[in-house]
């Protein structure tokens, strides 16, 4: 019994051992299969060479607009004064209407000026009687001077005295003449035709010859000015840009924008610039005219003015969506450059280069290119976000790529 548990016990250990030693060669054999596949070469897959929208850039007269600040102000502008002094009777308009010239506004107390009048012209016609008598006598004495029959000084003294007389009728025909033009300033007319201001007189009160306040203010306001101002050193830059060959002058349009925002539907013309430099301003001015036929625009309000001074003649605009800014702040854009073999493909594709360029202005949704590129180059404008500077690239023109078609795409149908 001891001893066939011995040999049970043995034979176990050995089916043990040939189990343990099968175990240990499997785990070998699965390592090694491990270590083969880990050391077998991964085939990379390749990056598709991104698709680059272009346009071809070239040159073009472009103008160039500034916006200044400006003032309305009345094309013409009267003030209504008293030319006699008196009592104000009546008031003839409505304040802030519309008058003509020559339409009387005040009618001052006339009766003293009448009066003058009168007494003038009774004036003037003593002295026509005295006129006529002393050049009757005159006439009288010419031929009995001649026979000797008066003497010699007084046929002189009555030809004298006829011409005094005559003088007399002329002084007092000049008297008669100003005291009816002092009885028409009774009546206070309108110098000009525009739209009248508030009254500064009442019924009633005394206005007097020459006085320092006005009774009234007239201004015509259809057309109007707008006075517009332009630092010296920007009215330089211009002159010497247009010296230079590189601009020509542009035409004297001019735009407004109002001081809430919109847009002034008339276009006006400059008119002239100022000759001198506002010493405590440093600007020139430049007066425009607009019409006004509806009274938008009054005296005093700000405004903004655009309009182009110059045009450039060679200038180069690129869309904003092709321009960048690097962290200078110099303006880049990615350029169309060479070929380079495209790996994996038989196609070939050019390069993004990247170009620093100058643009200091914006021209609607493009910016003013002045100098960096030349006529003919591509410039990238669409899938910049996957494009980075030195890469292949596919170039295409911009817009040419289809779009994809709209809507969810439908799935294999579910059985």
């Amino acid at each position: 019994m001891p001893i066939l548990a011995l040999g049970n016990s043995m034979a176990w250990r050995d089916a043990a051992g040939s189990l343990r030693h099968g175990m240990k060669r499997t785990g070998v054999g699965v390592a090694v299969i491990c270590a083969v596949a880990a050391c077998s070469p991964k085939k990379e897959r390749e990056k598709p060479v991104p698709e680059a929208g272009y346009i071809t850039v070239s040159t073009r007269d472009v103008p160039l607009t500034v916006e200044l600040a400006g003032r309305t102000a009345a094309y013409e502008m009267s003030d209504v004064r008293p030319q006699v002094s008196g009592i104000v009777r009546s008031r003839l308009f409505t304040e802030g209407s519309l008058v003509r010239q020559g339409q009387t506004l005040y009618q001052i107390d006339s009766s003293l000026y009448r009066a003058a009048a009168r007494q003038a012209q009774a004036n003037l016609a003593s002295a026509r009687a005295a006129q006529a008598a002393a050049a009757a006598l005159a006439e009288r004495y010419r031929p009995l001077a001649q026979i000797e029959a008066v003497s010699k000084q007084e046929y002189a003294n009555a030809v004298a005295s006829a011409g005094q007389a005559a003088a007399a009728v002329e002084q007092n025909r000049a008297a008669l003449e100003t005291a009816n033009i002092n009885l028409g300033f009774t009546r206070v007319p309108a110098p000009i035709t525009g739209r009248i201001g508030r009254s500064l007189v009442t019924t009633g009160a005394l206005v007097t010859t020459g006085q320092a306040d006005p009774m009234t203010t007239i201004q015509r306001l259809d057309p109007i000015f707008v006075d517009i101002q332009q630092s010296s050193a920007e009215l330089l830059t211009l002159r010497r840009s247009l010296a230079s060959g590189g601009a020509i002058p542009s035409s004297t349009a001019v735009r407004l924008t109002l001081e809430d925002g919109s847009t002034y539907p008339a276009e006006g013309r400059l008119e002239f610039s100022e000759a001198m430099v506002a010493p405590d301003t440093g600007t020139v001015t430049l007066r425009a005219r607009f019409p006004n036929p509806q009274g938008v625009l009054l005296p005093g309000m700000y405004v903004r003015a655009q309009m182009s001074q110059q045009t450039l003649t060679n200038g180069i605009l690129v869309p904003q969506a092709g321009l960048s800014r690097n962290p200078r702040g110099e303006a880049t854009v990615l350029v169309v450059s060479g070929a380079a073999g495209n790996k994996g493909a038989a196609q070939t594709s050019a390069i993004a280069q990247l170009r620093t360029v100058k643009a200091d202005r914006t021209y609607g949704a493009y910016w003013l290119v002045t100098s960096g590129l030349k006529p003919g180059e591509k410039v990238i404008v669409e899938g910049l976000s996957r494009i980075k500077p030195g890469q292949p690239i596919r170039p295409l023109p911009a817009g040419s790529k289809p779009k994809p078609p709209q809507g969810k795409a439908s799935g294999p149908a579910s059985r």
